[in-house]
Formats: structure tokens, sequence, C-alpha cells
């Protein structure tokens, strides 16, 4: 068995496995997205529970928390205990589809009656 014999080897090598690195490459990326929109709407119902304690708009105060790419799909609710429910549509890493999962987040500041 020769040196000629095996060459090029690495190249074919490369081109099978380089396909699944970018696969899990993708996927990682697109939970490291799932994990900051939580951490997004998470701050977005809470400043939307300050605001409601205050007697100001929970809707506009947590719109202006969260960058304009979470913004399209925002719902949020005030909840009849106290405490503002955000919802926020999760980005994909391909724009191309739209994602039928969202993250929602609970905030109160527990203020007693």
């Amino acid at each position: 068995m020769g040196v000629n014999e095996e060459r090029g080897q690495a190249s074919i090598e490369l081109v099978a496995v380089l396909p699944c690195i970018l696969l899990v490459a993708a996927v990682v990326w697109q939970l490291v997205l799932v994990g900051h929109t939580a951490w997004l709407t998470a701050q977005a119902a809470r400043a939307g529970a300050r605001a409601d304690a205050v007697g100001r708009d929970a809707e506009a105060a947590a719109r202006s928390t969260l960058p304009g790419s979470l913004e399209r799909g925002l719902e949020v609710d005030s909840r009849q205990v106290g405490g503002v429910r955000v919802s926020v549509r999760i980005p994909l890493l391909l724009n191309a589809w739209g994602a039928p999962v969202r993250v929602a987040a609970v905030s109160s500041l527990g203020t007693s009656e």
C-alpha cells in the first residue's frame, strides 16, 4: 500500500463530516436564540409589571424593552391579581419559516392589598 493510494483521503473525510458539523452549529445557535429570547421576555415582563404597578401602560413598557425583531409577535396581558404576562414568538435561524413556538414570562411586584 503506497502513499499515492491514500491521496485525497482527508479531503473526502472533510466533505463527509462538514454537513454534520454545520448542522450541529445551527442547532446550537438556535438554542442560543431561544435562551436569549426567554431572557428578553422576562425582562419585558418585569418592565410591564413595574409600569402596571404605577398606573402606566404595561404594553408600551414591555414593547420598549424588546428589540424590534421580537415586537412583531408580542402579546401582553395584564393579570387580574396583578402583574403582567408577556409572550413572544421565538425567532428562527432561518427566517423563511414562521415559528409556531412562543416563549412567555409572568412578572408581578408582589404587592399586598
